[in-house]
């Protein structure tokens, strides 16, 4: 007879205090609130903790969150962290500080990456330690829920139609394996198993048993649910775009009453999505990712009754009478009162040689942190100069062997944030090369394998006493690369909205006191963020003059909100 398997260990939360009176009470604290779910592990020292992180590691033990009190001797709360980290990089981290260790636990921020401090005592801990706690812990089961994967996706690395399929189910956080099947002999297993060449590839295997061959992403996002319809037959607000702006608006909109829906054609969070780490939006000290951001607003989206279409394009803006319509890709429609277009801008693709042949192979546009594991110990290339870009530099260099950023104008100053700039000079493996823009691309076995850029020294001035101004020397290299990611430019996405909306000569939606000037028909003035169609709103990087933050589109789409509760009551 079978002897029935043991149920799978509960994840650790590993405490780690000196005094004996304060472990034993943050741990009864930890159990009673999250003992269900959760295993309490105790320890006198920082040294104790880390055998015991070992010994967890070694048997295949989660550790979900660590707890260290800053005030140890011989080992402090931030040293034993900074250890701890190397053994445990996903476990969340929190120090427990005195007033008087303020600034050490700031400090601790950048030093290891701290999660949250929490100022001694958290009475009552109802209030000021649970909920803490439980935010962590949600976010921690979040991103080993999609570690550990539903859906196994079968493919070749330089495959775009395989790294489209990645892309796509790491954005919308579906829970998926990234099976190689070059690299990965259970990638060959399964596909024998099945009965599945590789030419055939790539495949996705569901978690229901279903088979996928070649499936696209709308294919997939059907089979998973993760497209839905509407269900309503007439809005009062329709929210074109999931960014920032996007979410923030569908969050005012159905807190305040309004039947919204949101329509976004890719996944929650746009562009600010795919960063790997926002340090200076207000509120979290400790920085959170762009995906974090997507799954809190989304959540909280849907918590207050706001409807997500996601995977769904919107393709034209009709207007009739007092109705707004949005047609959609699939052949659907969105009847509206007021319509808030937030549909975000993408990063210009470069069209130097070779890189349209090599995009999805080797060439990114963006961030696609699905692909970092993968550049473990690689030449990675970053191209652009702004704080998307040296995000994503500093995220690869936890990674790459080495990153190297082309920068084409002469200095990071004037287009990223200082806290960035002391990021990337405090990193020895990131090279940034200013005057320095890409020629071509070259690939070897389908995929790049180089890049020719050139560099323009800066102008230099002739003899003193006032020569003639001498050209600058042009240099030209070409550097073995093993992937390339780009963040130059921002193209809007408004080209559905032709002969509708005005838009600026680069496409950007003209609104307030620009689209009165701009076919505006009404005797009122437009208001702030309105557009040439009355009752026809816009927020966010797509506004013609907006300014590019994330913060800044969060206020506008909640601004936006308020525009159409006026709109709505005055016309």
């Amino acid at each position: 007879m079978s002897t029935p398997s043991s149920p799978p260990r509960r994840p650790a939360i590993v405490v780690v205090d000196d005094e004996p009176a304060v472990l034993a009470a943050v741990s009864r604290d930890l159990r009673r609130g999250f003992g269900e779910r959760f295993r309490i592990v105790r320890a006198g020292s920082g040294p104790e903790a880390l055998g015991l992180l070992r010994e967890l590691r070694t048997r295949g033990d989660q550790v979900a969150l660590l707890v260290a009190d800053q005030r140890m001797p011989g080992m402090s709360g931030t040293e034993y962290l900074v250890e701890a980290r190397k053994l445990v990089p996903d476990a969340k981290r929190v120090l427990l500080t005195a007033y008087a260790d303020t600034e050490a636990a700031i400090s601790a921020i950048n030093e290891v990456a701290l999660d949250y401090y929490l100022l001694k005592p958290w009475d009552p801990p109802e209030e000021q330690l649970f909920p803490v706690v439980e935010d962590l812990l949600t976010t921690w089961e979040s991103g080993a829920a999609l570690d550990a994967g539903g859906v196994r996706v079968i493919g070749h690395r330089y495959s775009k139609a395989s790294h489209d399929l990645r892309d796509f189910l790491a954005r919308n956080r579906v829970p998926a394996r990234w099976l190689d099947v070059e690299r990965d002999g259970e990638a060959r297993e399964l596909l024998s198993v099945i009965g599945v060449g590789q030419d055939c590839l790539p495949v996705a295997l569901l978690e229901d048993g279903g088979v996928m061959e070649k499936p696209t992403i709308l294919e997939l996002a059907e089979r998973l649910g993760v497209s839905s319809t509407p269900t309503q037959e007439h809005y009062d607000l329709v929210i074109v775009g999931g960014g920032p702006a996007g979410l923030a608006a569908a969050v005012y909109g159905a807190s305040e009453g309004l039947k919204t829906v949101l329509v976004e054609r890719e996944a929650p969070g746009g562009q600010a999505g795919q960063s790997s780490r926002i340090e200076n939006y207000l509120g979290f000290p400790a920085g959170l990712s762009g995906s974090d951001l997507a799954r809190r607003g989304t959540d909280q989206a849907r918590r207050l009754g706001a409807e997500l279409l996601t995977v769904s394009d919107a393709v034209k803006l009709r207007v009739e009478g007092a109705g707004r319509f949005v047609d959609l890709g699939s052949g659907a429609s969105l009847s509206a009162t007021c319509v808030v277009v937030a549909s975000g801008v993408s990063y210009r693709q470069l069209e130097a040689p070779g890189f349209a042949e090599h995009t999805g192979a080797g060439i990114y546009y963006g961030a696609a942190l699905t692909e970092a594991r993968a550049c473990s110990d690689q030449h990675v290339v970053v191209i652009g100069g702004a704080n998307s870009a040296g995000q994503a530099a500093v995220y690869f260099s936890g990674y790459a062997r080495k990153v190297t950023m082309l920068v084409r104008g002469p200095d990071l100053e004037r287009s990223m944030s200082h806290y960035l700039i002391e990021q990337l000079a405090a990193l020895p493996n990131v090279e940034v090369r200013t005057c320095t823009s890409v020629v071509s691309a070259e690939g070897e076995d389908g995929h790049l394998a180089r890049l020719t850029v050139r560099m323009t020294p800066k102008a230099t001035t002739g003899p003193a006493g006032g020569g003639v101004a001498t050209e600058p020397a042009v240099l030209e290299e070409t550097m073995d690369v093993d992937a390339c990611f780009v963040f130059i430019g921002a193209q809007p996405r408004t080209d559905w909205l032709d002969g509708v909306v005005a838009r600026d000569e680069r496409g950007f939606i003209l609104a307030g006191s620009d689209a009165q000037t701009a076919g505006w028909a009404l005797p009122r003035e437009p208001y702030l963020l309105e557009t040439t169609v009355p009752g026809v709103f816009v927020a966010g990087d797509v506004r013609a003059r907006s300014i590019k933050r994330v913060a800044s589109a969060v206020g506008e789409g909640s601004m936006s909100v308020s525009l159409v509760h006026q709109y709505l009551v005055e016309g």
